[in-house]
């Protein structure tokens, strides 16, 4: 199909103080965010927001997803020092919710959760009113290193299946569709607020799609996003097709039709955008979390 991108995938330029501001402390702090190193076309809104979402253990993964921009590799030794500077980071952008992911480092043996962790309890510590959510890996399936990240209790648990069960190994590689489902309803079931997310345009069906979210809603996922996929670069997975906007919206109405309680759906839509928003959309969240019991 032809590469050229529909009106309705315009991403803002990056520009303004707000945006220099944030491009600054990243530098400064020598941290990495999934902003940069993920391409993601919302970086130029975000930052002139104010916010980032911070990515943790360096920015060289273990895995090898044919979606994601990115660097695969055998990364170096993790930055002690990393979970303080982010918590100064946070604290500096005076953020009320803030967003953290990671690569993937398998190759750790607590798959990086103590690191995870520790950069939870420097930013509950450094700014305890911040909300924090998390966007981890799957950690192999292994529940007692999640059991690490959750016990430094973040406000949010968000971990993304990425697409529909049929197109998870030419997608995501290593990573499994019910290994997902088992460590969101694991994160679920100890009374956290569950989050997921997919990108459409993969080759996915509707019907595949809506099977997918109830499947989330299954195991109590509360929040949902879907955004459309974008090829990083020629070596990546093919764009199989444009999803209208006009299409997310009614995967909205679907989602909340079934009880999601915040679907956020459009073509820019990714896993963090907007983050602060949904976490906003509550009266706060420990009701959310609340409710999540």
């Amino acid at each position: 199909m032809t590469t050229r991108k529909p009106d309705w995938l315009r991403a803002k330029l990056p520009s303004g103080k707000q945006y220099s501001a944030v491009r600054k402390l990243v530098d400064d702090k020598g941290l990495h965010t999934v902003c940069q190193s993920a391409q993601c076309p919302n970086m130029g809104e975000c930052w002139s927001r104010g916010t980032a979402t911070v990515m943790i253990l360096g920015n060289v993964c273990t895995r090898s997803c044919n979606f994601c921009a990115i660097q695969t590799g055998r990364p170096t030794e993790y930055d002690i020092g990393e979970p303080a500077r982010v918590a100064e980071a946070v604290h500096t952008m005076n953020l009320k919710h803030c967003v953290i992911t990671s690569v993937t480092r398998d190759e750790l043996k607590d798959g990086g959760a103590s690191v995870w962790a520790a950069t939870i309890r420097a930013i509950r510590h450094r700014c305890p009113n911040t909300a924090i959510e998390v966007l981890t890996p799957d950690f192999r399936g292994k529940t007692e290193q999640l059991d690490i990240v959750l016990d430094a209790e973040p406000d949010i648990f968000n971990h993304n299946v990425e697409t529909v069960e049929r197109l998870q190994k030419p997608v995501r590689v290593q990573a499994r569709y019910e290994r997902s489902l088992k460590m969101l309803e694991h994160a679920a079931k100890r009374g956290f607020v569950a989050k997921s997310g997919m990108m459409l345009g993969l080759g996915e069906t509707k019907e595949e799609v809506e099977q997918t979210m109830r499947d989330l809603r299954a195991i109590d996922v509360k929040i949902l996003t879907l955004g459309q996929y974008l090829q990083p670069t020629s070596k990546h997975l093919p764009v199989e097709r444009w999803v209208t906007p006009e299409e997310f919206d009614a995967y909205k109405v679907y989602g909340e039709s079934i009880g999601f309680t915040k679907v956020e759906s459009g073509p820019l839509v990714r896993s963090s955008y907007h983050a602060d928003e949904q976490s906003a959309h509550f009266t706060g969240v420990d009701k959310l979390r609340a409710e999540a019991s």
